[in-house]
């Protein structure tokens, strides 16, 4: 596992190894979306990884999409958050808060009544999402109209000042999974006409503006981005993937960002498509890959000069030791599929380390 426990220089920072920790929702915040101390023990426990990458957290009030998910649009946040960076770095670890818009994946259920706003008037189908009155469909969401646009990139902005003043590392911009910038990438989603829709360059016009946005807060070499562009969750679709993700790596490469962390793959299946290479022969900056990789395969990815570093989530989430095990070529824990999103520490605190380390 040579490559694999490499430093790596991300921005100003300096990784000891590349063997990163993907954003993880866990949903255990108890009020308010709160950070607590909970949340500052699973990060610590972590925080042996290159870099912690933490969870999606909502930039703006009003827009959950899972029901007790972590804010940093209020003051209470930010002191929350300062828990968790404080414990971190006093573990000598370096930590990234991802920042997060749901989108039409959120509901009014979890947003004292408020339509969820999306590009266009589609809606999640053939799925459910968990609210305090159990499993309910998507509903369809309100049409973003072109004026508002500049009161979401003021949000992210926000958010990235109260990161700042919570003590992160740097932040990561969410434009994976069918949230709200991913909404606006993919033509699936995306069927406005105007400034923002129809061109790849007009549906990325919301994503740049945002990085734009971030980068004046914290300096670009602060600021990660992730992507998902083959990914189906949360009923996404593009017409050409791999052309998009080819095309952003091009028009990533001004921004000079701290990295970014590329999802190789579909959560709701297996695909021959490859949107890795096309990234790697355009995209200049570091690359962070992310899926279903185990050690052996990023040691190897690495080497190959596929990607500069591995984020992994399962095996993370599982093994809070997870950089240990893997220099010791020791055997990983299985993670409990039932404690993903519950509450308290039930599969959140209680993973065993190494040897009953």
């Amino acid at each position: 596992m040579h490559h694999l426990f490499q430093p790596l220089q991300v921005g100003p920072l300096t990784l000891p190894n590349r063997i990163l920790m993907a954003p993880l929702t866990r949903c255990r915040t108890e009020r308010d979306h709160l950070p607590n101390l909970l949340m500052a023990e699973h990060y610590t426990q972590r925080a042996s990884a290159g870099l912690l990458i933490a969870e999606a957290t909502m930039v703006m009030a009003g827009n959950s999409a899972f029901w007790m998910e972590p804010g940093i649009y209020s003051p209470e946040q930010v002191e929350g958050w300062r828990l968790v960076t404080g414990s971190v770095h006093r573990a000598g670890g370096r930590i990234f808060l991802q920042l997060w818009h749901g989108g039409r994946a959120c509901h009014p259920l979890l947003n004292n009544g408020l339509q969820p706003v999306a590009p266009s008037p589609i809606a999640i189908a053939d799925d459910t999402v968990r609210t305090p009155e159990g499993k309910q469909p998507y509903v369809v969401p309100r049409e973003l109209r072109d004026d508002e646009l500049p009161g979401i990139v003021a949000g992210f902005k926000q958010a990235a000042e109260n990161a700042l003043a919570a003590g992160f590392d740097g932040v990561e911009v969410h434009g994976a999974n069918g949230y709200l910038l991913d909404q606006f990438l993919r033509d699936g989603s995306n069927r406005r006409t105007g400034p923002y829709g129809g061109s790849m360059a007009n549906r990325a016009r919301l994503l740049f503006e945002v990085l734009e946005a971030v980068a004046a807060v914290w300096g670009s070499e602060r600021v990660g981005l992730r992507l998902s562009p083959l990914n189906r969750f949360n009923f996404m679709s593009d017409s050409d993937p791999v052309g998009l993700a080819g095309w952003l790596a091009g028009q990533l490469n001004p921004f000079n960002l701290a990295y970014l962390h590329l999802m190789r793959g579909d959560f709701l299946g297996p695909t021959e498509l490859d949107v890795l290479t096309p990234v790697r022969e355009r995209y200049r900056g570091v690359l962070i890959a992310n899926m279903g990789y185990t050690p052996a395969e990023a040691e190897a990815a690495i080497g190959a000069g596929q990607c500069d570093a591995v984020a992994f989530g399962v095996p993370f989430l599982a093994n809070p030791d997870l950089v240990a095990r893997i220099r010791a070529g020791g055997p990983l824990n299985e993670a409990d599929m039932n404690t993903f999103y519950t509450p308290g520490p039930k599969g959140y605190l209680d993973y065993p380390f190494l040897a009953g380390g």
